[in-house]
This record gives C-alpha cells, structure tokens and sequence, in this order.
C-alpha cells in the first residue's frame, strides 16, 4: 500500500459489469484512480503488483449467494495486507453477511443501490482514516502521550486499534457510532472523543433513547416555548441547544421508534432545528455521536430502523471488542477497579491475591467490565479483609446465589446494598453521626430513619454533638 494518499488507488472487485463501470466512473468524479477486476483470483494478482490504498469488495462471484467466497477473500486480504482498509458491498438481504465480514476486519460495508454522496463520504473517511494509521505496533504509552485516554484501562492490541482510531477521528466533526456489547465502555469512548476534540471546552450532553417517551421528543430533543402545550409553564432548552458547540451523545440509539427517527434525522441534513412553540430556527451547532448494543445495520434490514439515518450516523464505526476477547487487560481492570472503590466507599487499602486474579481472569464476564465492577463491589462489601482471595469471590458468588431470586441481575438489592454501606461507613467513623451522614451524603434525620428501616445500632448514648451543637474531636 502507499506511503502518502495524495493520489489514492482503489481497487474495484465485482462481477458485476455494470457496477464496476459505474464505481469507477464515481471515483473518477471524485478525484481517485481506480483498477477493476471480477474475480478474487485476479484481485490478488492485483494486491501482490500495484499499490492499492482501498478495496471495494463485493461478497459474491458466482451464483452461489452465500458470501463464503467474499468473507474468503476479505481473509486473505487481511492476513496479508492487514493494514489495507477493505469496504464490502452487498445487497440488503445480505446485511448479516456484511456485518460478519466487518467483524473479521473490514473498515466499514455499503449497500446495492448506494447513495454517491453517502459512499464518496465513507471513502473519504476510510482513506482519512488509513492515511492517519500509525505505523507499525501501537502501545499504550505511545497513545497517551498524544491523547487523553485517562478513564480507559487496558493495553490489549484490539483495544489499542480502537483508541488509535478515536485520537484520529476526535479532531474531526464526523459522526461516530459506537457498537459493542452492554457493559463495555461506550460512553466511555464517547467521552474520550469530546475530550480529545476542538469542542471539549463545551459540554456533551448525553441522553438514553431509550429512556425518551415518544410524546416528548421534540420538547426534550428541542426544547419548547411557554404556552407550547397545556404544561408548559416556562420556556425550556433541548438537549441540542444545551450541546450548542458541543458534543451531544445518544445511548441506545436502536431503541428509537421509526417516528422520532424521522425528527431526528430531519435535524442531522438540515443542521437545524424549531423548539416546540416557536417561530425562530434555531442551528444545531453539535458533533453526534451515538452508540447501541444492537446491530443497526440487521435493523435497517428487517425494516426498524431508516436507512438514511443509519448512513447519517455511522460515517465512523467503532467496535468494542467484549472482556472475553481481551483477558490480558482483566488484571489491570481489575485493580484499577478496585482501587477506584476503596477510595469511593473511604475504605483502608485492600489488594487482590494472586488466586483472585487468576480466578477473575478466567471467567467469562457476559456483562463485560459492568459485570466485573459489580462483582468486585459486592466481594469488597461482603469480605471485610485487606486482600481478597479466590475463596472470598467464591463466597460471595455463593451469597449471591443464595439470595435466590430476591437479587437484582446486578448481583444485590438496593437494600442490601444500603445496608452494606451504612454498615462500613458506621465501622469507618466509629459510629460518628455526623460524619457517617456527610460521608454518605445523607441528612441526620434520614440516616436515623435508614439506620431504623435496617435495624442497625446507632449507639445513641454516644451522640456526636455537645450541647452547642458542635462536633466533638
């Protein structure tokens, strides 16, 4: 591949005529030579004699439609070429297929028929891309003297590619989608992006579309003018005025209903938006980034979700590879995370045991790094001791389990957690009132109510407070 992209060559792979005529001749406006060929055969002749910087791949070259000789090819591509961005066509039947091959390395996919203006963004983006690539093996030191990635742990090779690519596409004003597995740090890379671009002096704004009732869309998204509606006491700014300049992050962006999907995307082509009420145009100044744990591309094929928005919002994917795929990094995670707690509930220095780690390392985590914060949380509250070994971990899967079906899916109730806490933070000041109150960010009064509800003694006899009301040493 070539050193500089002042004049990218693409390679075309289709065995199709009529398509091959017409990206070449797409290219071609666009600036980019391009070379054609209709069999993987030639196209890997082709790869091993000229510099190529981008491949448009088809997934099928025969009349078999089943896409193994497309995901064939993309293997062989990427196991000799790795740093070779490939983008995949195919048709909307075959969108798993797609997704599938993204999975195994190609930069992104597009759809028969495609958009020219949606495809010529994405090609630019991906040679961007491929042009900003650093060379040879990244390390986590080499990333941190250049971004800010402070909130992120772990030095796996697949997390490592998803944060060179983050550094590179922060300074830009490209949409970003984020996909990965719940509980794998989304919104922590979307934090990182704000945080690495020219808009991180302004706010991002972050919203749970999920979360979002459909009959307040637009009053939420773009906020609304007094009098609007029957309980609209006061003018209200959306959530794109509040991101103005700044970034705005959409969570779950796949639960949107197809409704508000159309307000939506009327916003993101017109770069403007109207507050419910009101005459004036308001411009929507905001750098989007969204993420979901659903595969957008599965849903614009079973008809949930609009094709034009999904184009809207991922010109960048991310990946985020889930825990199970990067185990070396679970050691690291896991005393980060720990350490992090022990401060948070003001707790003495506590350590993992080697066992321990052993133990974390070999689980499966389907919850991701949530899951594994959750677990050392609740080992940490139920095990009162300075270092936690495998049997301590055991034990409280065991208590967990025990609990039968009076546990959350995060592992304890509210209630057992509450105690838990008031428990420690009681053991930690002695049995001070007012400063387990201040430590737990509670009133006096509903400490007392809380230390009643869990019939936890509160020593009344040695009340914190002398008759001037002032805090004994």
């Amino acid at each position: 591949m070539s050193a500089a992209l002042a004049n990218p060559r693409i390679l075309i792979i289709d065995d199709d005529s009529s398509v091959l005529v017409s990206l070449a001749l797409l290219l071609k406006q666009s600036g980019y030579a391009s070379i054609s060929c209709d069999d993987p055969q030639q196209a890997m002749r082709i790869l091993a004699t000229q510099e190529i910087d981008l491949v448009l791949q088809d997934m099928n070259f025969s009349l078999q439609t089943t896409g193994e000789e497309g995901l064939a090819l993309l293997a062989n591509i990427k196991r000799l070429y790795p740093a070779l961005p490939v983008l995949l066509m195919t048709a909307w039947g075959s969108i798993a297929l797609a997704v599938r091959g993204v999975k195994l390395g190609a930069a992104d996919f597009f759809t028969k028929p495609w958009s020219n203006t949606q495809l010529q963004e994405l090609i630019r983006s991906t040679l961007d891309l491929a042009q900003g690539a650093l060379p040879g093996s990244v390390d986590r030191q080499m990333l941190d003297q250049q971004y800010n990635f402070s909130d992120i742990i772990g030095e796996h090779p697949e997390l490592l590619k998803v944060l060179a690519t983050v550094g590179r596409v922060a300074r830009t004003n490209a949409s970003v989608l984020i996909l990965g597995e719940s509980g794998t740090g989304k919104e922590l890379i979307a934090d990182a992006i704000h945080r690495n671009s020219p808009r991180a002096a302004k706010p991002i704004i972050k919203v749970n579309m999920g979360a979002v009732a459909s009959s307040l869309f637009e009053s939420e998204m773009f906020g609304h003018v007094r009098g609007a509606f029957t309980d609209a006491k006061s003018d209200r700014k959306g959530y794109f005025a509040t991101a103005h300049q700044g970034t705005l992050f959409l969570d779950e962006i796949g639960e949107l209903n197809r409704n508000d999907q159309v307000k939506l995307l009327r916003v993101l082509q017109n770069q403007s938006y109207q507050a419910v009420g009101a005459s004036k145009i308001e411009q929507a100044d905001v750098r989007i980034i969204s993420a979901t744990n659903r595969e957008l591309a599965e849903l614009v094929a079973g008809n949930e979700f609009r094709e034009d928005l999904y184009y809207r919002l991922n010109l960048i994917t991310l990946r985020l590879p889930p825990l199970r795929e990067r185990r070396s990094d679970i050691p690291l995670l896991a005393n980060q995370l720990l350490n992090r707690l022990v401060v948070s509930y003001g707790m003495g220095s506590v350590r993992l045991a080697p066992s321990a780690l052993n133990w974390l390392s070999a689980r499966a985590w389907p919850g991701n790094i949530r899951q594994l914060r959750q677990c050392l949380e609740r080992t940490l509250l139920l095990v009162d001791k300075p270092v936690l070994e495998q049997a301590d971990f055991l034990f409280a899967e065991q208590h967990e389990d025990e609990q039968g079906t009076a546990l959350t899916i995060d592992g304890m109730t509210l209630d057992q957690v509450e105690k838990l806490m008031i428990e420690k933070a009681m053991e930690q000041h002695q049995g001070n009132i007012t400063r387990v109150a201040k430590a737990l960010g509670l009133s006096r009064f509903s400490l007392y109510r809380r230390l009643e509800k869990h019939q936890i003694s509160s020593n009344d006899g040695m009340d914190e407070h002398d008759g001037d009301g002032r805090e004994q040493p």
